[in-house]
């Protein structure tokens, strides 16, 4: 199949790329840094596409100019991991909403969006995809505005709308004020004590490359539709996840739970329904 990803990058891009081109689909890659993507393995095997998303699209055929793919799986957003910058909402909804709106005018019928689990709010235990959404950062109101006007618009343009809520997501690439990240460099640096907050909430903690496999499986299907959770449906405690990277990895350090207080934008404990995702997976 040919599938157009932008954000190609990015964390969850290069990633779900590499995923892709193992699957042997053929890859439209997209991203605004043409340099910083000519750096990258995948590089010479996709199709490479330079596009910086703003608010006035240009006047030219966008699906053509992504080749015309048989999917469209759309990462790119910026801003991050800046969650409350109002750039999510003033600039960030609205340029992505022109550009993908665009894209369907112009031809596009197969859409796959990523979103985030920050969008259902400050609600504690399982989070299923039914849920009114309560959203209380500005990445997470940007977000949630984007799927508001894509469900709109999908009222009245023929087009198949997958908006796929990422959950907590670790590997290899993530941004270096992670978590991990953060405790790899402390390792790295012979700290003797690494800070962490409490450590008893419990979240979604699900691998980066088992996300996009999930990502792709969503993407290529058109059975399903609407709101996706992509997420391992376990609650796991931030001190149980710390403790088992470090048994796994053979790795010590002095774990000093407490320094840091709860973020007052996150319930204590949430993970997500699977129910529909794992039906994606059984009938792929």
């Amino acid at each position: 199949m040919k599938i157009a990803v932008t954000g190609a990058t990015g964390f969850v891009g290069t990633h779900l790329i590499n995923q892709l081109l193992k699957s042997n689909h053929e890859v439209i890659a997209s991203s605004g840094n043409a340099d910083k993507a000519k750096n990258y393995a995948w590089y010479d095997q996709v199709s490479y596409v330079p596009y910086s998303i703003s608010s006035n699209p240009p006047v030219e055929n966008l699906y053509e100019l992504f080749h015309a793919p048989e999917a469209f799986i759309h990462l790119a957003w910026s801003g991050l991991p800046n969650y409350n910058s109002l750039h999510h909402i003033e600039e960030n909804a609205f340029s992505n909403y022109y550009f993908l709106k665009k894209l369907i005018r112009d031809g596009l019928k197969n859409l796959t969006v990523t979103g985030t689990c920050q969008e259902y709010g400050m609600k504690d235990g399982m989070l299923n995809e039914e849920m009114d959404v309560h959203p209380t950062t500005a990445y997470a109101v940007g977000k949630n505005t984007l799927n508001r006007y894509l469900e709109i618009l999908n009222q009245s343009s023929d087009f198949a709308l997958k908006w796929v809520r990422l959950f907590y997501l670790y590997g290899p690439g993530q941004s270096s004020q992670s978590l991990l990240p953060q405790l790899d460099k402390a390792l790295l640096e012979n700290k003797k004590v690494f800070n962490l907050s409490g450590g008893e909430q419990k979240r979604d903690f699900i691998h980066v490359q088992k996300a996009v496999s999930y990502l792709q499986d969503i993407a290529i299907q058109l059975k399903y539709t609407g709101v996706i959770n992509c997420c391992s449906g376990e609650a796991v405690s931030v001190k149980d996840f710390i403790q088992e990277y470090l048994r796994t990895t053979n790795k010590k350090i002095e774990l000093n739970f407490g320094f840091y207080p709860y973020p007052p934008y996150e319930p204590m404990e949430f993970w997500g329904d699977h129910s529909k995702l794992s039906e994606i997976i059984e009938t792929k």
